[in-house]
């Protein structure tokens, strides 16, 4: 016996990953990724976000593109990473303006 709704439950959802850019306050850039950027940026703001943004402090948020996929936002975040800031600069322009949360 087939029942409609348990089919749906068994569906996995999939949830939006996002790749986030943040410029430092020594003008340095840093990239990650999540499924919540303003929670995770402000976890950045507190101290409790990545190693390298307690000794960089983040200043403002440069660019947030979204994925489908965690593997989708893990490989663009790994071809971000190899470019120099200049380049990250200018895909950061290119990008959709990121939206920080007031």
């Amino acid at each position: 016996m087939h029942i409609c709704g348990m089919a749906n439950e068994s569906r996995k959802v999939r949830k939006l990953w996002f790749l986030y850019l943040i410029e430092c306050e020594d003008r340095s850039i840093y990239t990650g990724i999540a499924v919540d950027v303003a929670a995770r940026y402000a976890a950045h703001q507190k101290g409790t976000g990545a190693r390298y943004t307690r000794a960089h402090a983040p200043q403002k948020l440069l660019a947030v593109v979204e994925y489908t996929s965690h593997s989708a936002a893990l490989q663009a975040e790994y071809m971000i990473k190899q470019m120099t800031a200049r380049e990250k600069r200018e895909f950061a322009q290119s990008s959709p303006p990121a939206k920080e949360k007031e």
